[in-house]
């Protein structure tokens, strides 16, 4: 017998009119079984094999999240108690300090999760799990966690039950056995990893991601309901202005984005939005129906905006977030650019989707490290005095975060300047005066 998996199959970020009470995203039942369908949407992607880049010691990642109760109650836990509670809740568990990701571990989740694409289908709604952990973020407050963004708190019940979250449980159903295998790897960085591999593997761009994303431990460090966008607002472009601004995202970022809706379908009898079957979805794969915005809708290519554009296709969904891209001056500069010219899409979304996945983390360490093979990215730049001895060349980015980590690790910091060694001081002291008094005596 066929097995099913509920997942949220629309794409990141669209919420429900904040008119009608109901979720944010319409649902899709994926159907394990549906290959044959899926064939024609997924396109083929390479297996590329990968090594890591940066190599320090990491701690091996305590467990300090709380589960879904009646999905892992068989599950023992070897050497100790189990942490659920048994009931249709979150159970909560003793909290204690999370550690950055294992580069190794994060690596081979990697591969995990291809695999789990390729079987479930599930690539919009691991898109949106990223994006939405990422997407609470607020410039404006500097204290994490409250500051919200990518720190792995989307996994408690709290913050699942906003409304713009509906059905992301089902997304951690689907990778909670990754994370259960790689306890290396925190919620935070699995997330991301997740809906960056899942825009790979749909057709789309390298993401230039790093990792090394600190998890929140309790609830209470959850952010408020009300920080992700609306789908159908009054004043779409001033909403979708006011949240992503709030990011520090600016107008080409928001356009690039929206790329993303690319993937997913709708259905109205859960998020009030799209068609209950259009000739696109009644096959799958999954659960046949709902609406999706592209005709090909788990394939990543710049389709969204050619259909938003032309609108000649009444099985195809347009939101009001989706026609204002078109409609507001500055929006339709780069929407119109990103239909006409699919490379410059691909390099601007995997910008903005790299910047949002890192939007109000706290990185151990401080600069991150990269998991791909050949990236220079968390790779200490190597010294050339010759590169830093002449006129006032400024220091590069990585070559300052060199000096600054290793600056720290000697017990210094921008607010605390190291101890002084008096005996070196003397030494140095003693030193210049026989120098000094050599050269008189000559």
């Amino acid at each position: 017998m066929a097995q099913h998996i509920t997942t949220t199959a629309v794409s990141p970020f669209q919420t429900s009119s904040s008119s009608v009470p109901r979720p944010q995203h319409s649902m899709a039942s994926l159907n394990v079984s549906s290959a044959a369908a899926a064939a024609r949407l997924l396109p083929s992607a390479a297996t590329n094999k990968l090594s890591v880049v940066s190599s320090f010691s990491s701690c091996n990642y305590l467990r300090s999240s709380p589960l879904v109760s009646h999905l892992f109650l068989s599950q023992k836990r070897a050497g100790r108690g189990s942490l659920w509670s048994g009931r249709s809740t979150y159970g909560t568990a003793p909290s204690p300090k999370c550690f950055a990701s294992n580069p190794e571990q994060l690596k081979s989740a990697r591969e995990d999760i291809k695999e789990l694409l390729r079987s479930k289908f599930c690539h919009p709604i691991l898109v949106r799990l990223g994006w939405h952990d990422a997407g609470t973020y607020n410039k404006n407050i500097e204290e994490w966690p409250k500051r919200g963004g990518a720190n792995g708190s989307l996994r408690f019940e709290v913050e699942l039950k906003h409304a713009a979250n509906a059905g992301l449980i089902n997304a951690l159903k689907l990778i909670q056995p990754i994370k259960d295998k790689y306890s290396g790897v925190s919620y935070a960085d699995l997330f991301q990893l997740a809906s960056a591999t899942a825009v790979e593997e749909a057709g789309g761009p390298k993401i230039p991601m790093k990792y090394g994303r600190v998890d929140v431990s309790r609830p209470e460090d959850c952010p408020e309901e009300g920080r992700l966008p609306d789908a159908g607002p009054q004043s779409p472009a001033d909403h979708l202005r006011d949240v992503f601004y709030r990011m520090g995202l600016n107008d080409k970022e928001i356009v690039a984005l929206s790329g993303a809706h690319t993937l997913g379908r709708s259905r109205p009898e859960r998020s009030g939005w799209g068609k209950p079957e259009t000739r696109y979805t009644k096959d799958g794969p999954g659960a046949p129906g709902g609406q999706s915005w592209t005709v090909r809708w788990l394939k990543f290519d710049n389709s969204y905006f050619k259909d938003i554009k032309e609108r000649r296709d009444e099985d195809l969904l347009v939101l009001p977030t989706d026609a204002v891209l078109f409609e507001d001056p500055s929006f339709k500069e780069y929407a119109e650019k990103y239909a006409a010219d699919q490379d410059a899409f691909f390099k601007d979304y995997a910008e903005a989707h790299a910047k949002l996945s890192n939007l109000g983390a706290k990185f151990d360490p401080p600069e991150g490290f990269s998991i791909d093979e050949g990236s220079l990215q968390g790779q200490p730049e190597k010294f050339v005095a010759s590169k830093y001895s002449t006129g006032k060349r400024e220091l590069s980015d990585s070559m300052k975060q060199k000096i600054r980590a290793e600056y720290e690790a000697l017990g210094g910091s921008p607010d605390k300047p190291l101890p002084t060694n008096y005996f070196l001081n003397i030494m140095i002291v003693i030193g210049v005066l026989a120098i000094l008094t050599y050269l008189v005596g000559n």
